[in-house]
This record gives structure tokens, sequence and C-alpha cells, in this order.
């Protein structure tokens, strides 16, 4: 081997090994990583690799522990995932070498997290202690911690935690009543915004995918929080009075989940709580235009990235269906059953197809957006949630 190929090798060996490959495990396979995913396998603790392309499994990495309400985000150049378990643990995981990279055990009760916008860092929002805590991306050690301390001794759960433009973290306290910004540009003197009195209880949130309007849904009365983020003094607006439980309001099975809401074009189409509708809303003036009726209780509410269409699924029992709605006809056109127990949805980058888990038939189905055939089936036990590494691009995900 010549001089000059043998330390181009060398090098790529020694950035492996860098980035968190073992020391004595084989390259990984050289490939891209812009067709890759990940499944949730919550029964078992597994993380299932997936290639979108020939829509195939690729390989698996066991030992993540309680993944029953998991979530996931991409390093920048979505090599990494980072998986956020319900026992608090964090665990980056290869997707190139199929290992775990890193993992800490980094609280009690966890239930999802951010990639700061710049790829340096991951935050996690807790429920026990209640908080958000922020790592250094490359090794997980802790950069800040911060307490949602709303009163002496008192910590609320977080929900809702988005990323912002410029190292900032959007997310809501459930037990306060409150939305706070967290601002992380200098690890060294970490300060962050409150915003008191939102509306009683918001359990999920948005941020539009314009960086510019965080969004607080609310359980414990009608209407949205919204904060304009780009105005020289933020403030809390409320939206939408109408939204929510309503004056009759059927039983809660599941609570929508707000980082599905759907924006397609001037229009975001909403889960309705408690209702079997889903809301369609004007981005311009944050007023309802519309309500389409659909099979069941909505739980995510997800656009095809040209926002031709939107997909639902719902809550028991009606969840083994998923319902497409056309945003130029806004109505329903397609109903689907792909599986029992229907928990998430997820598209592929340009939207030419769909990946579908169905918990309960141990099965993940990939639908055709424009013909909706099924053109593959995975067996994966209980499968949840479906996370592909073109998130890594998007704002909010």
């Amino acid at each position: 081997m010549k001089r000059r190929a043998w330390l181009a090798a060398a090098a790529t060996l020694s950035s492996v090994a860098a980035l968190g490959g073992l020391a004595g495990c084989a390259a990984p396979v050289l490939r891209g990583t812009g067709d890759l995913g990940v499944v949730i396998g919550r029964a078992n603790g597994t993380l299932y690799l997936v290639d979108t392309s020939s829509r195939a499994l690729i390989g698996e990495v066991p030992g993540l522990g309680d993944l029953s309400h998991a979530s996931v985000v991409f390093s920048r150049d979505g090599r990494f995932a980072y998986v956020f378990g319900r026992d608090g643990a964090l665990t980056m995981v290869d997707l190139l070498t199929q290992r775990i990279a890193r993992r800490i055990l980094q609280a009690g009760n966890s239930i999802g997290g951010a990639i700061s916008a710049d790829g340096t860092l991951v935050a996690a929002q807790n429920y026990t202690p209640g908080g958000v805590k922020v790592f250094d991306a490359r090794t997980l050690a802790l950069v800040a911690d911060v307490p949602a301390e709303y009163a002496p001794g008192k910590r609320s759960r977080v929900v809702g935690l988005v990323d912002l433009p410029g190292r900032r973290f959007a997310y809501s306290l459930f037990d306060a009543d409150a939305i706070w910004v967290t601002d992380c540009s200098d690890p060294k003197q970490v300060t962050t915004q409150t915003f008191e009195g939102i509306g009683r209880q918001p359990y999920d949130a948005l941020v539009t995918p314009d960086g510019r309007h965080y969004i607080a849904g609310l359980f414990g009365e009608d209407g949205l929080a919204m904060v304009d983020l780009w105005a020289e003094q933020p403030k809390v607006r409320r939206i939408l009075g109408g939204y929510g439980k309503g004056q009759q309001p059927l039983p809660v099975y599941k609570m929508p989940h707000l980082r599905g809401w759907a924006v397609a074009g001037r229009r975001a189409y909403l889960p309705a709580i408690g209702r079997h509708e889903v809301l369609v809303v004007d981005t311009d003036s944050w007023q309802e235009v519309g309500r389409i009726p659909v099979a069941g209780q909505p739980v995510f509410v997800m656009a095809r990235p040209d926002g031709r269409q939107v997909w639902v699924n719902f809550a028991v029992p009606d969840y083994h269906r998923v319902q497409v709605i056309d945003t130029q006809r806004q109505q329903v056109v397609q109903t689907l059953e792909p599986g029992k127990a229907v928990l998430h949805m997820e598209f592929t980058p340009r939207g030419d197809a769909v990946w579908i888990s169905s918990r309960d038939d141990d099965r993940v189905s990939v639908v055709d957006t424009q013909g909706f055939a099924t053109r593959a089936r995975l067996q994966v036990p209980a499968p949840s949630g479906i996370f592909f590494t073109a998130r890594a691009a998007r704002m909010g995900f």
C-alpha cells in the first residue's frame, strides 16, 4: 500500500475510534446516513436500525433500558442517535458501528429531549427530578442543570422541550403553569427567561418550523399558550379559546402529541383534545378556520413533507386505523388499517412513503403515500416510535 493511501486509511480508523467506535472493532460499512432511521422496540429495550431506501432492517442495538416512552434526536451528520429512555437514561448510539457509544443515567424519570441547532448540546426533559439537564453532545458530560423549581422545595414536571436558534431551549412546566426559555450560548453562565400564569397544566408543545412561535397545549382549560420568540419583548398570548375539551368533552384516553402537529402552507392541523376532530388554523392570524371530522380521538396529526396530505392516528378504541386528509379538499380521502395499536408514523425525507408502527401486531408497515399500497412489512417486537435521520435538519424535531 502506498504511503499516502496508508495514512488516509489510518486517519479514517482514528476518526472512527474518536467518535465512539470501540477499539478493535472493524470499520463501519461504507454508507451514508441520509436514508437511515431507528424504530423503538419498547418491549425489550432495543433500538432497531432501518434503511429507508431498501425498506429493510439492518441491525439492532439492545440494552437501552425502559423505552416505554422513548424518543430520539440525531447528531447534525446523522451518525449518532440520542435515545431518551423513560428510566432517565440517555444513550448515544452509533448508527454506523451499530453500537452504544456512550450511556448515562441522568434522571429518575425522563420523557424526551432535544439537540441544539448547532449540534453541540443535548438537553433532556425530566419528570423526576423535575427540570432540564444539558449535556455535551460529543461526550455526554453535564453542561448545565436547570431545576424546574417553582416554589421552595417544589419541582415541576417538564414537557414540550424544543430546540431554538442560538443554543436555546424552550419548555413547559406542567405543575407550575409556566413556559421557560433557557439560553446555553455561554455554558458558564446559563440564563432562563420565565413566563408565568400561561394557563393550567401545559402538557406538550411545539415550535413552528421557522422557530418563531412556541405553542403549548393546555390540559386544565381550553385554549393554547403562544410565545412570539421574535418579539423584542416576548410575552404569552392566549389563542384558540375554543380549542380543547369544550362543553361536552369525551373521555381523553391518550393525550395528543403536539410535536406531531402539522404545518402545511399557511395552515396548521391540530388534534382536538377529547374530540373526533382535527382543527384547522390560519398561521398568520392564529384563528380557527375549520374542523375536519375524523374516525376517532387524534393522537398524531402529521403533514407529508410537501404539505399536500395530513395523516392521523387515534387513541383507543380506534387505534387500529389511520386516516389521510387531503389539504386541498380539506377532507378525509383514505382510511387504512395497518395493524393493531398504531403508535407512530414517520415520513421518508421527501414523503414518498410513510412508516407506521403497529405495536400489538409486532409490525412496521411501509405505505406508499400516492396509491396507499403497502410496500413492505417488517417484523419488530412491540414497535413504537419511528425516527429518521432527516430530523437532524429540522427545528423542533
